[in-house]
């Protein structure tokens, strides 16, 4: 039966189609420009979702292009990547079976939704009328057969729901898309389908179906903690601004690193927000927090005002609340409620350049005292005398993170976005990459998800599609491990990266807070796991395994071989895989400390020191919630 439009303004089509007629009339405006809101899909197929969704996606292939995954995490992953690199003004879409497919990618969803990040998660189900149960991949359970594994996605998205009947998309869809648009509530939205209710044909009113333009509210402040938030930070001496990934979503970097340079106020980034300015800007002192400068934390342990623009202030960024003075007043500017109240802040909710814009108008000729930029320029310029000092050549067999990071730094375009996630290199990027362009730079460290480096890659590849620039992933050998299939989904879409692998012979940042908190090394490093010969573990060949998936690859035995890789590289026709060794016990000093658990008893006196350490350090929190 065809499902051609009635003479009474419905058209009958299934439920699985009718999701993907919606998808595709779904629009916004990005630089003036009108573009598909869902730039397309990723999907692994199986009985969940093939007889009926993937039908309906074979047909609009060329609207709505489908790309396929090797690993349903991994594919979201890519998914979220793609969002962030459009500033969550674009959405893709996830699309699984039921059962394992399903939950490999709720980790994606944990990822989507502690970066406040947009994906639409399209997962199959169980029947609604459970006449074949138990069906297979069918987890039963005796108490309430209502319970799928879906409904593990609960706690991990912003928007869920069940379709039980194919009208129930009319209302929920749109509330998805609603929800991942906000700049509130914006993250990820699951629809679980069940098999039996995406073959199920319905009367959809035609109107469902037209053309829709979103756009992306920018709230206004309330007049009061506008005014509020100027009185407070016209007492400021030592006032100190933190940039967030709110900032760059709003596109207020250009608008903060102006009103922080004629205020005369230094400003640092978050791990989310780094990247909104370039890394020699004037106004800048660099990223903020535990994995931080060291001229951000000097200055936030001497600042009396505190201006959160765009952050949830996570411990990473705030040092465990350790990095301030408990007298310092916080005016937290943010689009959710619930991020701009913390820490007993003067809470200012609004779009970020929306709310900037007021404050700077109402503050008249106020500026921060002169010696305080003066003095952050100064620290800043020492941090950075320290980090060339760290990134030069020395004569030591295996390179540091900082060395290796200071050559593709260096070797990289300005409009290369360098990408990365879990482990040692967050810190170590954060710290030694200097962006030479706005919006350049992408750690996942939300949820600090082990895996996304490779996969991001490969979304940010796909946004980037007609640019200049190429991502640059740098990950660990942990890391790869764990996650790298996507270098062949890369090379068989067509989606050039360059992908760097840091090997240390494991999880060597893991090592290093076990170690550091008196503990031994143990399972962390290969060497210290339970193998066969800890004398002579036998390391995976990174190139060779790269070059089976169909990369170029070549590893590398120094420096100099990085920085000539690193030029072969960018003038290759497919995604590019260098492997080099790098040290696992040195490191960039500098930052803020962190609140970790330290066993209160042990008969380690290394324990029993550092508990000692961890007991004085939390002396210096904030209270606050």
């Amino acid at each position: 039966m065809s499902n051609r439009a009635s003479a009474n303004g419905t058209v009958r089509l299934t439920m699985a189609q009718a999701i993907v007629r919606y998808m595709v009339n779904q629009f916004t405006i990005i630089d003036g420009e009108e573009v598909p809101l869902f730039a397309g899909v990723f999907g692994i197929f199986g009985h969940g979702n093939v007889t009926c969704l993937a039908e309906a996606l074979e047909r609009v292939q060329d609207q709505l292009p489908t790309w396929r995954g090797q690993n349903e995490q991994s594919m979201a992953l890519a998914a979220i990547a793609y969002a962030k690199a459009k500033k969550r003004r674009q959405i893709m879409v996830a699309t699984s079976s039921v059962g394992p497919g399903a939950t490999n990618m709720v980790t994606a969803a944990g990822v989507a939704h502690a970066n406040r990040l947009p994906v639409l998660l399209l997962s199959g189900d169980t029947y609604v009328n459970r006449l074949p149960d138990p069906v297979l991949q069918q987890v039963e359970h005796f108490g309430d057969p209502s319970i799928t594994v879906n409904d593990s996605f609960r706690a991990v998205t912003r928007y869920w729901d069940r379709i039980t009947h194919p009208a129930q998309i009319i209302q929920s869809l749109p509330a998805a898309v609603a929800t991942m648009l906000d700049p509130a509530d914006c993250g990820p939205a699951f629809l679980g389908l069940p098999q039996d209710t995406q073959e199920l044909a319905y009367d959809y009113p035609e109107a469902f179906f037209e053309r829709k333009v979103w756009t992306i509210a920018r709230p206004r402040p309330s007049r009061d903690q506008v005014e509020a938030a100027v009185e407070i930070l016209k007492t400021a001496k030592n006032p100190f601004i933190i940039a967030g990934g709110g900032v760059r979503y709003s596109g207020a970097e250009a608008a903060v690193a102006d009103f922080a340079k004629r205020r005369g106020i230094p400003m640092a980034e978050t791990i989310a927000g780094k990247g909104g300015v370039v890394h020699d800007n004037p106004a800048y002192a660099g990223p903020m927090g535990i994995e931080g400068t060291e001229a951000a934390r000097q200055l936030a342990e001497t600042a009396d005002v505190v201006i959160a623009i765009g952050t949830r202030l996570q411990d990473f960024t705030t040092g465990s609340w350790t990095t301030f003075p408990k007298d310092a007043r916080f005016i937290n500017i943010n689009a959710a409620r619930f991020d701009a109240q913390k820490h007993r802040a003067q809470a200012v909710v609004g779009d970020a350049l929306e709310a900037i814009t007021e404050i700077d108008a109402q503050l008249g000729d106020w500026s921060a005292p002169s010696a305080r930029m003066a003095q952050a320029q100064k620290w800043y310029a020492e941090w950075n005398d320290f980090l060339d000092k760290g990134q030069a050549p020395t004569n030591q067999a295996v390179p540091s993170y900082a060395q290796v990071i200071g050559v593709v730094n260096r070797m990289a375009r300005p409009e290369d976005v360098m990408v990365t996630a879990a482990g040692g290199l967050p810190g170590e990027t954060i710290k030694n990459w200097r962006c030479k362009a706005p919006h350049t730079y992408d750690c996942e460290f939300g949820y600090s998800c082990m895996g996304y480096e490779v996969a991001g890659g490969w979304g940010h590849a796909m946004a980037m599609a007609g640019s200049k620039g190429t991502p640059i992933v740098m990950v660990g050998d942990g890391s790869y491990m764990m996650m790298n299939s996507d270098i062949h989904s890369s090379v068989i879409s067509g989606h050039k990266m360059i992908v760097i692998v840091c090997d240390n012979g494991g999880y060597a940042v893991i090592n290093r807070l076990q170690t550091n908190t008196g503990g031994a090394g143990f399972n962390n490093l290969l060497k210290d796991c339970r193998v066969k010969d800890p004398a002579n573990v036998r390391h995976v060949d990174f190139a060779k395994h790269a070059e089976a998936m169909g990369a170029y690859a070549r590893h590398c035995d120094s420096l100099a071989d990085l920085e000539a890789a690193m030029e072969w590289a960018q003038t290759t026709d497919a995604t590019t895989v260098i492997s080099i060794a790098s040290d696992a016990y040195t490191w960039t000093d500098g930052g803020a400390d962190w609140y970790v658990g330290v066993p209160e008893v042990s008969p380690r006196e290394s324990v029993q020191a550092a508990r000692k350490g961890q007991e004085e350090f939390r002396k210096k929190q904030r209270i606050g919630v």
